[in-house]
């Protein structure tokens, strides 16, 4: 039975150069980078759950600020994009 996997918007504002660096690049082992600094996952819970604690770990609880919001499916269908950017393909299974 394939494992249930949601789609996340993960956006964060990091002050510090060497500490958004590590998120950028832990970000960038589970998911696309949409923006800057937003980056778009398809993940199941379980994998969410190890990702958020490894993002915890990485920052600054005084300085730093990471946000999460998972998209119900009818959501993440309706997601447009404009200009350069470039719609996120569904991850296979």
């Amino acid at each position: 039975m394939p494992t249930t996997r949601h789609r996340y918007v993960i956006a964060y504002d990091i002050p510090d150069d060497q500490r958004r660096y590590r998120i950028a690049r832990a970000l960038k082992g589970h998911g696309e980078r949409v923006q800057y600094s937003v980056f778009e996952c398809q993940l199941s819970p379980g994998q969410f759950q190890k990702l958020w604690e490894e993002l915890g770990g990485l920052i600054d609880d005084q300085q730093d600020r990471v946000r999460a919001y998972r998209l119900c499916a009818p959501c993440a269908d309706w997601a447009r994009t404009v200009g350069l950017a470039a719609a996120i393909a569904d991850v296979p299974e």
